[in-house]
């Protein structure tokens, strides 16, 4: 071999390794890379100190990453030569989950204090490696990196009520959500279409409120009630058993569960098993995902049918002692979450004995009548030795002392937590609601809103003129009444938690759109690899239309960079040799579709998108 060939593959392999390097994704605080590489095989021993339960408790996680790529690594005493090395970190001021990496010729070495930090640094060091080997040794490139989490609370919520997710389903869910450093599952277990939680003092609430009519397609109209007699068929619920065991799966990858029962709304499976519990006392069943309600597209709404608990009766409390006492033994995480969202006052306001009392108690309104019931419901989660947390509603008419908020409704209310003194976690809708359709409804599914991978990545968790210690971080949240199953759950998941992880790890200003995007498009090869399908929607145009005038006008652009973006008008393919997009597109008259993709070195890169101009007239702003 040539000399000259020889110097070309040394220099692609060092590009590669330095691509390699970069694409890690939350984006490290501090990393150096340095000139050479490490190559790694089975002889590559792990050395640790065996009375550092942190590192001992990481060495299986540390070996099952190599036995991925058919490495057996054996531990040793001690190693002359290279070696993998876990060690306390040096620092004298060591931040919880932090870690440093070093690669060079003497190893690998991972430093840390917790094992939190063992954990991430491990999650970093499976990014620098390949998913499949295919040579007998694997190389990583030289270098130093240091790196710490900006907030504690990194957080996904996994909505387990409006379609049930097996064990199985949710240890998945946690072992993909670990590689890129959450470390909060929020576990929302009871809402209006079920009830996922055996409480053994309560055995109704799975027997009954674990189960509903089955139905398919699109929540809202075109879901039937439930027919006379009908059997419920469809849910499902978690033992106690069961719960133990997911939740010491999280424990040992660096995740807290945070279980959410959600009331006083959004309890329409409880008042199915314990009617008595609702201010009409009357017969309820479990939603089948039917339009029970009538929104306002204003925020408000009104209920059709009952789902909310009668916060004036006793046996409410009675009820939540119950539930709370079995909940805070099975998660041993600092918080419950009590829901406190969406909740429809109307029943209230109509019932005589309601009114008596609040007249009696001094309540003046509903929203202070919500207060109430928070209130007792933080007083009961306390006395089993948990925090309380709610969505920004449990603000309404007053906030009770020592509940932290998760604020959804944009950022208002957890800016107002904030200033109240209370702990706040962000998680708006605006950039962390993953339900949404993230990219164009030619394509994707429908839902009620938009959020692009590239709004997803604007989100900052801590806004201007706030105490940072109150912002304990942020969440992005996966609601599912249109997500049946893990594999779709997967790919409306990601990547925008990729851009969540980004936002709640990296400082801000490490962030960059443009360099996120690139380390975005490694990141779907890695996806492929372990047979995960993600969304790849910032491979399509984003298609904009305006009225000028007369005129329908269409701009499009590229999330991406180094693409161009093909079309045609007159309904014709293929798109590979169709106009290249310059400039902005009127609309001719006709009955015509605006075809688009785009293109990268003369390949396709997403889909093609095909929309018709009427839909086009019906978008226009």
């Amino acid at each position: 071999m040539k000399k000259s060939n020889i110097a070309i593959m040394i220099f692609c392999l060092g590009f590669t390794f330095n691509m390699f390097s970069q694409n890690i994704i939350p984006k490290p605080v501090s990393m150096t890379l340095k000139n050479g590489s490490l190559s790694v095989d089975s002889r590559l021993p792990i050395v640790y100190d065996k009375t550092d339960v942190n590192q001992t408790k990481i060495i299986k996680h540390l070996q099952d990453v190599f036995t991925t790529l058919g490495f057996a690594m054996q531990t040793a005493e001690m190693s002359q030569g290279p070696a993998i090395r876990l060690s306390k970190s040096s620092s004298t001021a060591p931040k919880s989950e932090a870690y440093s990496l070093t690669v060079n010729e003497n190893g690998i070495h991972i430093q840390a204090n917790d094992f939190g930090g063992f954990f991430n640094g491990l999650q970093t060091l499976r990014q620098l490696l390949p998913i499949n080997r295919q040579t007998s040794t694997v190389s990583i490139p030289y270098l130093d990196i240091d790196d710490y989490p900006r907030f504690a609370w990194r957080g996904l919520m996994l909505d387990v009520s409006r379609h049930f997710f097996s064990v199985e389903d949710v240890k998945q869910y946690i072992d993909q959500m670990v590689q890129y450093k959450y470390n909060v599952l929020h576990w929302h277990l009871t809402d209006d279409e079920g009830w996922r939680v055996e409480i053994k003092s309560l055995p109704k609430l799975t027997s009954v409120g674990a189960w509903r009519v089955e139905r398919h397609g699109k929540f809202g109209d075109g879901r039937a009630f439930p027919k006379e007699n009908e059997k419920a068929t469809y849910g499902g619920f978690y033992t106690q058993d069961q719960i133990k065991d997911v939740v010491a799966y999280a424990l040992e990858r660096n995740v807290t569960i945070v279980p959410e029962l959600d009331v006083p709304g959004h309890s329409m499976a409880v008042l199915a098993a314990y009617p008595e519990l609702s201010v009409g006392k009357t017969p309820k069943f479990v939603n089948p995902g039917s339009k029970f309600s009538e929104w306002y597209g204003d925020g408000t709404f009104k209920m059709l049918i009952e789902n909310t608990l009668d916060p004036t009766n006793e046996k409410v409390y009675e009820f939540l002692d119950k539930v709370m006492t079995e909940v805070a033994a099975l998660f041993p995480g600092k918080y419950i979450h009590m829901g406190g969202d969406e909740c429809y006052k109307g029943y209230w306001e109509e019932s005589k004995s309601v009114q008596d009392f609040m007249k009696k108690n001094k309540i003046k309104d509903s929203h202070e009548l919500q207060s109430y019931f928070v209130t007792r419901v933080e007083k009961i989660i306390s006395s089993k030795g948990k925090n309380t947390i709610g969505w920004d509603e449990i603000l309404e008419g007053g906030l009770a002392k020592g509940a932290a908020v998760m604020s959804w409704r944009g950022m208002k209310g957890g800016i107002e937590a904030a200033k109240l003194g209370h702990k706040v976690v962000m998680s708006p809708t605006t950039f962390a609601y993953i339900d949404y359709t993230q990219g164009d409804k030619s394509v994707e599914t429908n839902i009620y809103a938009d959020l692009s991978l590239e709004k997803s990545y604007e989100f900052e968790p801590l806004p201007e003129g706030v105490d940072p210690s109150l912002i304990l971080g942020g969440q992005a949240n996966l609601w599912t009444e249109a997500i049946p199953h893990l594999d779709y759950a997967m790919y409306m998941t990601y990547p925008r938690a990729l851009a969540t992880a980004e936002s709640v790890w990296s400082p801000a200003n490490l962030k960059s759109w443009p360099d996120f995007a690139k380390r975005v498009e490694h990141h779907f090869d890695r996806f492929d690899q372990q047979g995960v399908t993600i969304s790849k929607a910032i491979y399509d145009p984003v298609v904009n239309v305006a009225k000028k005038e007369s005129n329908i006008v269409v701009t499009l652009t590229s999330p991406v960079a180094n693409t161009e973006i093909r079309y045609s008008l007159d309904n014709t393919y293929p798109l590979h040799k169709a106009n290249v997009y310059r400039a902005p597109l009127t609309i001719p008259d006709g009955h015509l579709f605006l075809r688009t993709q785009l293109y990268r070195n003369g390949q396709p890169l997403g889909r093609m998108l095909q929309i018709s101009r009427e839909d086009l007239v019906k978008r226009a702003k």
